[in-house]
Formats: structure tokens, C-alpha cells, sequence
């Protein structure tokens, strides 16, 4: 399995798209601006999309995907989109987006019997089985109800896990979790820079020395991404992350990286 960054920035600037990570061919984790930078064809094979939770920068894509693909979807004889979050999640998207205001409803388009989206609730602790790649939903702390993501590899890769915190703050229950598992990758948010810290904790967001204060609770060494970090902060963070002196093989990601699972 692979796994390319289509966008890791926590806001938008040129150079800079907002989270959405892709699965093989066919899953998206977040639907943030990254997207867009799919050619046509890419956006029609998505059959899947996971979301973390409900703010704009993580499900942007959604809308403006499903406008695209339908007419090559439909063509085809495809099948819904399945859209995959918690019930919350669900929730918001019918009411502030799919609502006919903001956007046309895709869940009834072009018709109910046969729509170019349908929406799957999750909760946290459930393992998916998404054409037997299996992703485990995982605990999150923001300021909406919000998940994590930790994809298994599989037997080939001996069952190693990569792991996506979402937007989260301190979170215990997270670190007794992959303390139970096997992990090829960590991507753990860090938004904002220690002199932020405020702003960080009220928004439900890591700094850097939060994020020391969380990988203390990771045993071994573990490959680390640091994403959702603000355009024009990346310094200003990875100087606060780099000073940490950790066991763990910290860099910042990058839109357009790749990871093996």
C-alpha cells in the first residue's frame, strides 16, 4: 500500500493546500484543497473518502469532487462514493454544506435511487475493511467530535501500522492505543509554534512542547511527520519540534511525499 500527501498545510497560501492524504488510488483520508491537484480521471477512481472530522480544511474536496466525477461516474456505472465519518460528521456536512444553499445535496444527485455520494458512519474503535485494506478509526481531542486514522499494512509489512492523529490536542487514549501496535509512520499535527501555545490550547491544537510532551508516551523510535502547520510558521516550528532532543526521527511533511505502508 502507498500513501502520497496530496496536502499538509493547516491554511491556505500559494504553495500551501490544506490536508487530504491518498490511499492507493481509491481512498482518500481528509478531502482538504490537496484534491484539486488530482487530474479528472484520479478524482473519478476515488472510491472511498475517510474523514478526521468537520472543519472546512479537511472536507472542502467533498463537494467539489463529487461535482466533478458524477457525469464519468454515472457513465460509467459506478457506484456511490462512500464517504466514511463519525455520525456528528455526517451531520454537519447535510446541514452546512449538502443543504442546497451551499452546495447542491450529492447524496440525492442525480437521484436518490442512484447518488453520486453516500454517507457510512463510523465509530471510533471500529476497524474498516475497505477492500481488505483495513483501517482502525482512532481517538481524537478537538473542538468537533474528530477521529484519527492507523491504516495496517498487512501481513507483507508484518501488520506495521501508519498512523494519522487528525487535529488533535493532548490525547491520552491515543498513545494506549499505539502502544498496542506496530507503526511504520506517525503523522502527528503540530499547528502552531510554542509562543502560540495559547491559541493552541484553546483551539484544541499541538505546539511543540505539547508535542514533546505527547511523544514521551511513544516508546522505540518511530518515524515521525509533523503536518498542519500554518503557511509561513513552518521555521518558527520545526526550530521548536527539532529542539526537543527526541528519540524519534521528527521532519516536517511535505505535499507530494510518499510512504510505504
Amino acid at each position: 500500500m502507498n500513501i502520497r500527501v496530496l496536502g499538509c498545510s493547516g491554511a491556505i497560501a500559494a504553495g500551501y493546500k490544506t490536508t487530504a492524504f491518498l490511499l492507493d488510488d481509491d481512498v482518500l483520508i481528509d478531502a482538504g484543497t490537496g484534491v484539486g491537484d488530482l487530474p479528472l480521471d484520479a478524482l473519478a477512481a476515488i472510491d472511498h473518502i475517510l474523514l478526521s472530522h468537520s472543519h472546512l480544511d479537511h472536507v472542502l474536496g467533498i463537494p467539489l469532487l463529487a461535482d466533478a466525477v458524477l457525469r464519468l461516474r454515472v457513465a460509467a456505472g459506478r457506484p456511490p462514493i462512500q464517504v466514511h465519518a463519525l455520525p456528528q460528521t455526517l451531520a454537519a456536512l447535510r446541514q452546512h454544506i449538502f443543504n442546497g444553499a451551499i452546495w447542491p445535496d450529492f447524496t440525492a444527485l442525480p437521484s436518490r435511487e442512484a447518488p453520486v455520494l453516500s454517507l457510512h458512519p463510523f465509530q471510533i474503535g471500529d476497524r474498516l475493511d475497505l477492500d481488505g485494506r483495513i483501517i482502525e478509526v482512532l481517538p481524537a481531542i478537538h473542538t468537533v467530535p474528530a477521529v484519527g486514522f492507523a491504516v495496517d499494512g498487512g501481513a507483507e509489512a508484518d501488520h506495521a501500522h501508519w498512523v494519522f492523529t487528525g487535529d488533535t490536542g493532548p490525547n491520552p487514549a491515543l498513545w494506549r492505543r499505539l502502544a498496542e501496535l506496530r507503526l511504520s509512520h506517525l503523522v502527528i499535527e503540530t499547528a502552531f509554534s510554542d509562543d502560540e501555545a495559547e491559541v493552541a490550547h484553546v483551539s484544541k491544537h499541538l505546539h511543540p512542547a505539547e508535542l514533546g510532551r505527547e511523544l514521551q508516551q511513544l516508546a522505540g523510535s518511530v518515524d515521525v511527520r509533523i503536518t498542519h502547520i500554518k503557511p509561513g510558521e513552518m521555521e518558527a516550528v520545526m526550530q521548536g519540534v527539532q529542539a526537543l532532543n527526541s528519540p524519534h526521527r521528527i521532519s516536517a511533511l511535505a505535499a507530494g511525499q510518499e510512504m510505504s505502508v
